[in-house]
């Protein structure tokens, strides 16, 4: 049989070639994946500026639950005590140790002008190395520049550079360059004009001391950790603190990989199965058992699979190299993160392909195992539309499945919204595509069956083949149908959520002006500029940032973290319960009621924060305030907030003014005024993970739709050669059949739009009524329109080619064809 099988594969070309292509995308794409969750688990970052210090010596990046699991990423960097570097100084072993301090610095005298470096102390330049070119090393009011960034510049010109937000001249002392790659070329100063408090220690071992023997021995405090190795990235770049992004990432691209790639395979093989009704038939007619046709069928699919699937992993590299290259230009991991993808993840998608590949060709070898040779015949001339009870019953328990998460998402909070209603998505994806003849058939409604036969001939022949052929149309109907919600459900989910949190952090607050920065933040004296200008009426510095409340321990926000607010003025909207935000100076933090109330606090209670640089400060409730339900901040003084973020300064300032203000804003470089919307410009909404899922997911729903409609069609057409040659004879030209086919085709595309939009309203609708309050979407529409256009570039002119290749032979010899 292995032998028949391998020879049949010559005459089912079209089938056997959507098979193949279906695997290799999947093996490429879960080998793909396999290399992101890798690479999540290793979070390796090959150090670049800190390379020549064998052991780096930082703040653990990533906070973890004193009472919960999990970890999650500090957003601001964790600063040492300077008294730390002294201790390691004088540990046994350390042959010396060298603190690193990293600050923005903007060069406004230079080209390109503006653009964002860090600085950093002239000691630390060991930590590379780098040895100077030209000039000495740096003294106070002095730099040294990375020769990339001299441009033309030679010892003793005068530079500009603005440090926290306020410009100050500079002399340059001379020019460096690194003895290894450095992305971001460094500003050095003097350590005399480095801002108090360190980022970083570099660990030089004595000699004969082991690297690793020294780092464990280390006698650090709680929240240090040592790095060796390629780990020492951790303290370089930021935004490596944990892999759980990564990781469910991975899992969740994995699975819809090889759920998907189910889907296609399974509706392509019973399609192929379902044409060869005839020849199978006579294969049990005489004499082959049912076991021998399961067989054939197995292993004539399992050859091109596996070729495939080969072919896909060798390709997997490539696609795991390009996803991640994507997801470093979108800022979800940083560009240094090496992608690492070794022998498990190819070894991993081969299984999981392998194990895929055989259960859906299994349940089509059982159903052409099981076909009695009558029957066969029977429905090779008739196809059978009829449903097994079984395949109704399943189709059915995922229905209902997806409108029992659609009812439910509603009263889900915001932030649980996406996880519980996303799935509705691919489980009504698979109830139509597991009941898609009975999908088919009902939605061929008298009105729309009308309409269709007005246009003569062709729209009548075109409603009854559809009729007729709904099991073999609802191959083509599945991947259009699947991609369609995946796509639209995904984006527009996403859409609909950032826009609903970017909604709710500004709606609170009040202000018609807004200023930013781009030089490292906004400096007092540009916030004591504008407080002084005509027609300004408040003014409030706007700090945002992320943390915990660990006294008492609030259990609702573990791995996720409470966003924070940091305000200096009177801007606030929401409804003040209890206290009042004059109040909200020094130590103290306004809370939501429901928080409170939780907790178990209230005005004139002490509560611990853990804030972003995993400082835990002790903090005095003085307001409970609301918020938007399922946005609520915990607000704070902005001076205090700002002293424990990264740039220690406000990010924004919040103006209301009675007239329109034009402020001279040239003595501070990089900052811009601008109106309400500036309010949203740079919110972690804490979407961006779920939006580059959605993102990934839409790109494989629109892959496989690609692959899987072009092949499911050309498979269904060229199957259609004797049915057209019989046309032909009984007096139907070529141009009547081709108009025929493109009416069919336009009818199956229209119905994979509108069944795939149906159950993307399952996902999108609910998870708007749970994140704004009302079931309209947002979004844009262009991205819908170019949808359709893409499903009716796919569907029309492949049907119109493979119509053209059925059709070119003679009738006579269509009739006398092999296959169709």
């Amino acid at each position: 049989m292995f032998r028949l099988a391998v020879t049949t594969l010559r005459y089912r070309t079209a089938a056997f070639l959507a098979i193949f292509v279906a695997v290799l995308l999947g093996g490429a794409l879960l080998s793909a994946a396999g290399g992101l969750l890798e690479t999540g688990l290793r979070l390796n970052a090959p150090p670049q500026r800190l390379s020549a210090a064998p052991i780096v010596v930082t703040g653990d990046p990533a906070y973890h639950p004193p009472n919960g699991s999990g970890s999650a990423a500090f957003p601001e960097r964790h600063r040492l005590d300077p008294a730390l570097l002294t201790k390691l100084t004088t540990t046994p072993g350390v042959a010396k140790a060298i603190s690193d301090r990293s600050f923005p610095a903007v060069i406004t005298s230079l080209e390109p002008s503006g653009t964002a470096l860090a600085g950093h102390g002239w000691t630390s330049a060991a930590l590379t190395p780098y040895t100077l070119t030209a000039g000495r090393a740096p003294r106070a009011g002095q730099v040294v520049l990375d020769q990339r960034l001299a441009d033309g510049a030679k010892p003793g010109d005068t530079l500009t550079v603005t440090i926290g937000g306020e410009p100050r001249t500079f002399t340059l002392a001379g020019i460096a360059v690194a003895q290894q790659q450095v992305d971001v070329p460094p500003v050095f100063f003097a350590d005399a004009d480095v801002p108090d408090g360190l980022d970083a220690i570099g660990v030089f071992p004595a000699d004969g001391t082991s690297v690793r023997e020294l780092a464990k021995r280390l006698d650090l405090p709680a929240g240090v950790k040592a790095y060796t190795g390629d780990e020492r990235g951790v303290a370089e770049f930021s935004g490596i603190a944990t892999g759980l992004p990564l990781i469910i990432m991975s899992g969740v691209f994995g699975g819809m990989v090889a759920v998907v790639m189910a889907l296609v395979v399974s509706a392509t093989i019973g399609l192929s199965v379902r044409q060869r009704r005839r020849e199978l038939a006579l294969l049990r007619a005489s004499g082959a058992t049912p076991r021998q046709v399961g067989k054939m069928v197995i292993a004539e699919t399992m050859v091109v699979g596996v070729i495939g699937l080969v072919l896909g992993l060798l390709c997997g590299r490539i696609a795991g190299t390009w996803i991640f290259g994507r997801l470093a230009d979108g800022g979800i991991v940083p560009s240094q993160l090496r992608f690492d993808q070794g022998a498990l993840p190819f070894a991993g998608a081969a299984v999981l392909a392998f194990a895929v590949l055989r259960v859906t060709v299994g349940f089509a070898a059982g159903r052409a195992a099981r076909i009695r040779p009558i029957q066969a015949l029977a429905e090779a001339a008739v196809p059978n539309v009829a449903l097994s009870r079984v395949r109704i019953v399943i189709g059915l328990v995922f229905a209902g499945a997806t409108a029992a998460i659609a009812l439910s998402t509603p009263f889900m909070g915001p932030a649980n919204a996406a996880a519980i209603g996303g799935p509705a998505g691919l489980t009504g994806s698979i109830a139509v595509a597991v009941l898609a003849p009975l999908v088919i058939q009902r939605a061929l409604l008298p009105r729309i069956t009308r309409l269709v036969e007005k246009r003569g001939t062709s729209g009548t022949l075109a409603v009854i083949n559809l009729r007729v052929r709904a099991v073999q149309v609802g191959a083509i109907l599945v991947p259009i149908t699947i991609a369609t919600a995946i796509a639209m459900g995904n984006i527009y989910s996403q859409s609909t959520q950032q826009k609903a949190a970017v909604h709710a952090f500004t709606k609170n607050l009040a202000g018609n002006v807004v200023l930013t920065s781009t030089s490292g933040g906004i400096p007092a004296s540009l916030t004591d500029s504008v407080r002084s200008m005509p027609g300004v009426t408040t003014v409030s510095e706007v700090v945002r940032s992320k943390g915990w409340i660990e006294e008492p321990y609030d259990k609702s926000h573990t791995s996720d973290a409470w966003p924070l607010l940091g305000l200096s003025g009177p801007v606030y909207k929401g409804k003040v319960k209890q206290g009042s935000l004059d109040d909200l100076t020094g130590d103290t933090v306004a809370l939501p009621p429901g928080t409170a109330k939780k907790l178990k606090v209230g005005v004139g209670s002490q509560i611990g924060l853990r804030l972003g640089d995993n400082a835990l400060v002790k903090v005095k409730v003085v307001a409970l305030a609301e918020g938007p339900s399922g946005y609520e901040s915990l607000l704070l003084p902005a001076q205090l907030l700002a002293a424990h973020t990264t740039s220690g300064l406000p990010s924004q300032l919040l103006l209301k003014t009675s007239n329109k203000v034009h402020p001279d804003l040239s003595k501070w470089p990089g900052t811009t005024i601008g109106e309400r919307e500036l309010l949203g410009e740079g919110l972690d909404t804490g979407l961006g993970v779920d939006a580059w899922i959605a993102y990934l997911l839409a790109a494989i729903a629109v892959a496989y739709t690609a692959i899987a409609s072009i092949n499911t069609i050309a498979v269904a057409v060229l199957d259609r050669r004797r049915e057209f040659g019989l046309q032909r004879l009984t007096g139907s030209t070529r141009r009547e059949v081709s108009r025929m086919l493109r009416l069919e085709g336009l009818l199956i595309a229209a119905l994979g739009l509108v069944a795939g939009l149906v159950t993307a309203a399952f996902t999108v609708f609910p998870i708007a009524l749970a994140t704004r309050g009302w079931p309209i979407p947002s979004g844009p529409v262009w991205v819908l329109l170019i949808w359709v256009a893409v499903v009716l570039l796919l569907v029309l002119p492949t049907t119109a080619i493979t119509g053209r290749i059925a059709m070119r032979s003679k009738p006579m010899d269509a009739l006398s064809s092999p296959v169709g």
